[in-house]
């Protein structure tokens, strides 16, 4: 098999039926399965779709234990040469993805690779293309508004939006990595719940001698955000994330840069909470 699509579905039920109503439309010509891991929902109705999609395997877990878990889950059981991993709140937009695979296959240092994302309204979403943060590009992240410019900053603004280019981050909204490739790094860290693992395990390529890809030329949907709540919990996870991050990487190796960047998280925590209030 050269494909499991792996989708991990939190309380979108109705957004992951368009999913795989575009899987169904768009992925021809491949042999490929859909692996769908339900994250223990607290909205049942995801089960409505199993007869509908009888092709595709369903899984759940009783327990959430987070994104990453759940996806190494589900990837312990997929047969495919390669993985992709999809949100349920995503739309296949082209009949793309041999292109993909094709151009993987030409890489024997392919790392993983992610595509040129929008959302419902067609804006682009610049997480499309990004890079490993640093002291530099994350006080442009986290202070200012210098997303619109061309210079190769967090977001890679210096690559057009239509481009194949070689780039350190893409989105684990849909990436597509070898299985032997995720196993032999140990797929995603399970001590990320939610946020910032697709950011370490580029990273983690990276340091391992692979590349990694933005191919612009693939559109994808993005229902952005639609299974998340805006509130406290989600500040303290997307922000501890990226304190996880730092932990990992830069406090040993980088202690300047390190001192920065936790300052400057801890800033914009706490100006975020002030603006829930």
């Amino acid at each position: 098999m050269k494909l499991s699509i792996i989708i991990v579905n939190y309380n979108v039920a109705q957004l992951l039926r368009k999913c795989l109503l575009s899987i169904q439309e768009y992925v021809k010509d491949i042999e490929y399965e859909v692996i769908v891991m339900d994250n223990a929902s607290t909205d049942p109705s995801w089960k409505d779709l199993i007869p509908e999609f009888p092709a595709v395997r369903f899984m759940s877990s009783e327990t959430n234990g987070g994104f990453s878990k759940a996806n190494n889950q589900a990837i312990k059981k997929a047969e495919g040469e390669y993985v992709l991993l999809l949100n349920p709140d995503t739309e296949f937009e082209g009949r793309y993805m041999q292109d993909l695979l094709d151009f993987a296959d030409s890489d024997p240092d392919f790392g993983c690779l992610g595509i040129q994302m929008h959302d419902a309204k067609g804006h682009f979403l610049p997480e499309s293309k990004r890079s490993v943060p640093d002291m530099f590009n994350s006080f442009e992240k986290l202070f200012t508004n210098l997303k619109k410019n061309n210079s190769k900053s967090y977001y890679r603004n210096d690559i057009e939006k239509d481009e194949i280019a070689e780039v350190e981050v893409v989105t684990g909204a849909f990436l597509l990595i070898r299985k032997n490739v995720y196993e032999s790094i140990g797929g995603l860290d399970e001590a990320y719940f939610m946020y910032g693992e697709d950011i370490d395990l580029c990273y983690t390529l990276l340091r391992k001698g692979y590349k990694n890809y933005y191919y612009g030329k693939a559109l994808l949907l993005h229902h952005k955000g639609e299974s998340t709540i805006k509130d406290g919990v989600y500040l303290k996870r997307f922000y501890g994330a990226m304190q996880i991050f730092i932990d990992k990487y830069y406090k040993e190796e980088k202690p300047l840069q390190y001192s920065f960047l936790k300052a400057g998280l801890k800033l914009r925590h706490q100006i975020e909470k002030i603006k829930l209030k």
